[in-house]
């Protein structure tokens, strides 16, 4: 109940697109990425697909028609990119040090490089997943204990506790949140 409380706020604070995004083959995509995907962040998709909160944070879904919102392309590419720094000497994040655990991005920060990434943890199940923040152009991770759409919503209303996004709130001053489709900013799809 708490994906769907989370979900009516979001919904609320900042409305979803008119039209219905296309509709996404789970199965598939969770064959694809050889993991099963958290309950709310399917709601996130299936409510407002590929596109970008308050022009800071974009949503990666599956089979997007832009390969910057696809959360396959972003995966395998975030995947190369973090076994090559890794390989290069820099950090993992501590919870990354448990054998068999891994990152999978479900959404990035706009100009930044910075991703948000759901913690996988062997034994746990997708919902129970938590999220971790890498600002992208440095060693830097920070912890979430929440699902993606809790985090979501922390940041668009001001409570996260979190060291990045204060930018929103001291720049940018939303006096309303804005959900922006990818065909919307990015132009019409290649699709």
């Amino acid at each position: 109940m708490i994906a769907l409380d989370a979900l009516d706020a979001l919904v609320r604070l900042c409305p979803p697109p008119a039209e219905p995004p296309p509709a996404v083959d789970w199965a598939q995509a969770e064959r694809a990425l050889g993991a099963a995907l958290p309950a709310d962040y399917k709601q996130l998709v299936e409510t407002y697909g590929d596109g970008i909160f308050d022009d800071t944070i974009w949503l990666l879904v599956p089979d997007s028609a832009y390969n910057d919102c696809d959360l396959h392309e972003q995966t395998t590419e975030r995947d190369e990119i973090l076994a090559d720094l890794w390989e290069m000497g820099e950090k993992k994040p501590a919870g990354l040090l448990e054998a068999g655990a891994r990152v999978l991005p479900w959404a990035f920060e706009e100009g930044t490089g910075a991703f948000l990434y759901w913690l996988v943890r062997p034994g746990q199940q997708p919902d129970e997943w938590t999220v971790l923040y890498n600002e992208g152009r440095g060693p830097l991770w920070e912890h979430h204990a929440t699902g993606c759409l809790a985090f979501l919503l922390a940041v668009l209303t001001g409570t996260a506790e979190t060291e990045y996004f204060g930018y929103l709130y001291d720049v940018l001053k939303p006096t309303e949140h804005r959900f922006a489709t990818a065909d919307q900013t990015l132009g019409e799809s290649r699709g």
